[in-house]
C-alpha cells in the first residue's frame, strides 16, 4: 500500500525519479585522500543510501581548477583520476535506489594561497575574505576563459562517472562573488548591472551544457539573500533565481540565505545549538512560490516533523537533512518501518562541522560510527558467544552507551548510578537554556536501554561490595570525573569551579575572574552564565587565543555573550597565586613568555576550569580482584577485537574504565570508548 506520508512521496526531477523527499546536501566531510573519494568517503555515503535516503550529494565542494586549492579536504574534480572513485561510490549508492550528485566550484577567495602550487587566490575583485585571510587577485579575461573551460571539463568527468547530476556552488565562492556588489567592484563587462554580474555564470552554463548536453541534471546552490546591505538583497536574489530559471539550463535551485565569510555570519547560514530550527525554511518556500521551480533547502532541519511540514505545506520539493543524517543515516528506513521514535537525534552540537573547519574529519558528537563505517558498523550485531552479566558503574554518556551496546549484544546489563537521574556532565551542561538540546544524547540512550531491558538502579552510590554482590562477568567503570584545579603556587582553596556556576550551587560574584586552563565548553559556558548575570568579568587564558578546544561555529555564541557583557578576555596569561586581601581576592598573574609576574587583579571571586580528575576510587578497589587487573590490550581495543588479558587467574571478572573515568576528554570520546569496547563482549 502506498504511503500517505508527504516525506515518502516520490519527486520527479526531469527524467530522474527520487523515491522520497529526503536528501543529504553537499558538504565536505574531509574524508578525501589526495582529493579522491576513496573507501572511507564511499562508505559514508553508501550508509545513507542503505538507510533509504533518496539522494546524497557529495563534496562541499569539488574543485574544478588546480588554482583553487582545497580548503578542507575538497575533492579534485579537475583530475581524471577521480572518475573511477566516483563511479564506484555512485554505483554502490544506486544499488540501494539512491541518486548521487556532486557540487562543483571554484573556491575563489574562500581558500589560501599557501597551499598546493602556491598560486594566487582569485575573485571577481580583490576583496579579502576574513575567514581565510587571502588577498585575491582580480580575475583577468584569460583567467575567466580558462576557468569556464575547467567547469565544462569537470562536468564531463561527473557525467562519465555515472552521477545523476551536479550543482554549482554559489555562496561564498567564485561564481557568486560576481553576483554580489560587495565582492564585485569591476567596471568592465562583468561588473555593474545585474546582467553584467551574471555574465560569468551564464558563460559557465553555456560551456557546461555544451559539454554534457541538455539531459544531464544541473542545479545551482545559490544565495538568494545575503542579509547584508552591501550584498545581494532579497529582491535581487529572487531576480537572479528567476533569470537562472529563464535560461532553461538549470533544473533545480538549492536555496541559501546569508553569508559565510566569517564565523559570526556563518552561523546564520548554518545555525547551531541554541539557534532557531529551520530559520530560512519560509524564505526558501517564498522563492519556490515566486519562481515556480523545484527548490531544495537545508539549514538546521534536524527533525522529521519539520521536514514533513516543509513538504506538506509546499515550501520545498526536497528537504536537506544533512547533519541529521550524520547523526543517523537510517532516518528513512526508520520512518518506513514505523520506528521514527528510534531515530538518533541531531542535537545541534555542530561537533561535525567544527572539526571540518579545524582541518579534521567529520564526527558526530554522539554517533561514533559515522566516518568509521568500515570498522564500527551503525547496527550493533548480537553476540555469537555466551551472554554475560555486565555491571556498569555510572550513567553518564559512557555508561549509557556501554549499557545500550551491551544490551543490544544480548547481555544482562545492570547500571548503578549515584544520582537520581542519568546524564552526568551532559545533564549539567544542558541546564543552560541555550544548550538544553544536549539532553537528547541522554534521553535517546535511556529509551533504547529501557527497550532492551537494562536494569537501572539510581540513587546508588556504588561501592566495591555492591558490585561483587551482583556476581558480574564484566565490570565497567564509567564514573566520569570531578573538577580539578590548575596548579597554583597558593590559594587553591579560595577558588570555585566552573561546575559550581553551571549547577547553580554558587552564584556569580560582582567582580569575577575566570581562569580557563582547559579551553573547552565548561569554562566558556560558565563565562556566558556569569556575563548574563551582570557581573564584571575577565576571562584569563594561557593560550594564544581563548577557548582553543571549541571550533569556530561554537565560538560565536560565547564571543557574542562576552562582547555584549563587555567582558575582558586576556590571553597568554596564567593565574600564579591567590591570596585574601580584606574582602577581596588578590590574584597574581604570570606569563610563559616573560617567565615572571605580569600584574595583579583584585576581585570578589575566582572561578577555575581545568578539566576533570578521574573519579576512580571504586576502580582501584576492584582492580586486584579482576582477571585483567584493569589492563587494556590497546592493539585489540583499536582493532575491535576481544580483550583477552588474564594476568590474574584468580580474578572473577574483567574490569575496564571508560570515558572521563580514565582521563578528561569529551562526549564523543566517552561514547566511542564505550561503543568499541562493548562490541567485543
Amino acid at each position: 500500500m502506498a504511503s500517505s506520508d508527504p516525506l515518502l512521496q516520490p519527486f520527479q526531477l526531469k527524467h530522474l525519479t527520487l523515491k522520497n523527499r529526503l536528501m543529504s546536501t553537499s558538504h565536505e566531510p574531509n574524508y578525501s585522500e589526495g582529493g579522491m573519494p576513496k573507501d572511507k568517503y564511499r562508505l559514508y555515503h553508501a550508509e545513507k543510501a542503505k538507510g533509504g535516503i533518496a539522494m546524497t550529494m557529495t563534496a562541499g565542494s569539488a574543485i574544478v581548477s588546480p588554482d583553487s586549492p582545497q580548503a578542507f579536504g575538497n575533492l579534485h574534480a579537475y583530475d581524471d583520476d577521480i572518475v573511477p572513485w566516483l563511479k564506484r561510490l555512485t554505483d554502490e549508492c544506486h544499488e540501494h535506489g539512491c541518486a548521487v550528485m556532486i557540487q562543483l566550484t571554484h573556491l575563489g577567495r574562500r581558500t589560501n594561497w599557501n597551499k598546493a602550487d602556491w598560486l594566487p587566490v582569485l575573485s571577481a575583485s580583490p576583496v579579502r575574505e576574513p575567514a581565510h585571510r587571502a588577498f585575491p587577485k582580480e580575475m583577468e579575461d584569460w583567467d575567466i576563459a580558462r576557468i569556464v573551460k575547467d567547469y565544462a571539463t569537470a562536468a564531463e568527468r561527473m557525467k562519465e562517472a555515472g552521477l545523476d547530476g551536479f550543482e554549482f556552488e554559489c555562496y561564498g565562492h567564485l561564481m557568486d562573488a560576481f553576483w554580489s556588489p560587495h565582492t564585485n567592484r569591476r567596471d568592465d563587462e562583468y561588473g555593474g548591472s545585474l546582467e553584467n554580474r551574471l555574465r560569468f555564470t551564464n558563460k559557465v552554463l553555456d560551456a557546461v551544457r555544451g559539454a554534457v548536453g541538455s539531459d544531464f541534471i544541473v542545479g545551482v546552490r545559490m544565495v538568494a539573500d545575503e542579509m547584508f546591505d552591501k550584498g545581494v538583497t532579497r529582491e535581487e536574489g529572487v531576480e537572479i533565481a528567476r533569470r537562472l530559471v529563464a535560461t532553461g539550463q538549470v533544473d533545480f535551485l538549492n536555496i541559501i540565505r546569508g553569508r559565510v565569510e566569517s564565523d559570526a555570519v556563518l552561523t546564520d547560514v548554518i545555525p547551531v545549538l541554541g539557534q532557531r530550527s529551520a530559520p530560512h525554511l519560509d524564505f526558501a518556500g517564498e522563492v519556490r512560490t515566486e519562481t515556480k521551480f523545484p527548490v531544495f533547502h537545508a539549514a538546521r532541519i534536524n527533525d522529521v516533523a519539520t521536514a514533513r511540514h516543509a513538504v506538506a505545506e509546499g515550501k520545498l520539493d526536497m528537504v536537506g537533512m544533512t547533519r541529521a543524517h550524520i547523526a543517523d543515516p537510517h532516518i528513512v528506513k526508520k520512518i518506513m518501518s514505523g520506528a521514527e521514535h528510534e531515530i538518533r537525534p541531531c542535537v545541534g552540537a555542530t561537533y561535525c562541522l567544527d572539526r571540518i573547519y579545524e582541518g579534521h574529519g567529520t564526527l558526530c558528537i554522539h554517533n561514533p560510527s559515522t566516518g568509521r563505517e568500515a570498522s564500527l558498523p551503525h547496527e550493533v550485531p548480537k553476540t555469537t558467544g555466551k551472554t554475560r552479566r555486565i555491571v556498569i558503574v555510572g550513567a553518564g554518556p559512557a555508561g549509557l552507551e556501554a549499557a545500550r551496546v551491551s544490551a543490544l549484544r544480548g547481555h544482562d546489563v545492570v547500571v548503578l548510578e549515584a544520582a537520581s537521574s542519568a546524564g552526568g556532565q551532559i545533564r549539567l551542561a544542558s541546564r543552560q537554556l541555550r544548550r538544553k538540546e544536549l539532553i537528547g544524547i541522554v534521553d535517546w540512550r535511556l529509551e533504547r536501554c529501557e527497550e532492551a531491558g537494562v536494569d537501572f538502579r539510581f540513587n546508588t552510590y556504588a561501592e566495591a561490595e555492591d558490585v561483587r554482590a551482583l556476581d558480574p562477568d564484566i565490570v565497567l567503570i564509567a564514573t566520569g570525573g570531578m573538577p580539578q584545579s590548575p596548579d597554583l603556587d597558593a590559594g587553591a582553596d579560595l577558588v570555585v569551579s566552573s561546575w559550581d556556576i553551571l549547577s547553580g550551587d554558587v552564584a556569580p560574584g560582582e567582580e569575577v575572574l575566570l581562569y580557563d586552563d582547559n579551553g573547552a565548553h565548561p569554562g566558556m559556558q560558565a563565562a556566558e552564565l556569569i556575563a548574563g548575570a551582570g557581573s564584571t568579568l575577565e576571562v584569563i587564558s594561557p593560550e594564544r587565543f581563548f577557548a582553543p578546544e571549541l571550533g569556530g561555529l561554537n565560538h560565536v555564541a560565547y564571543a557574542k555573550a562576552l562582547q555584549e557583557a563587555r567582558a575582558v578576555v586576556t590571553i597568554n596569561t596564567r593565574v600564579a597565586s591567590i591570596a585574601r586581601d580584606g574582602n577581596k581576592l588578590a590574584v597574581a598573574l604570570s606569563s610563559d613568555y616573560t617567565r615572571g609576574e605580569v600584574g595583579e587583579r583584585r576581585v570578589d571571586q575566582v572561578i577555575v576550569e581545568h578539566g576533570t580528575a578521574p573519579l576512580d576510587e571504586i576502580y582501584f578497589e576492584l582492580k586486584e580482584e579482576s582477571s585483567n587487573r584493569g589492563e587494556v590490550n590497546y592493539q585489540a581495543f583499536v582493532a575491535g577485537k576481544r580483550q583477552d588479558i588474564g594476568t590474574n587467574p584468580d580474578g572473577s571478572f574483567q574490569l575496564f574504565r571508560i570515558g572521563d573515568a580514565v582521563a578528561s576528554r569529551n562526549i564523543h570520546a566517552a561514547i566511542y570508548d564505550a561503543n568499541r569496547l562493548c562490541r567485543t563482549f
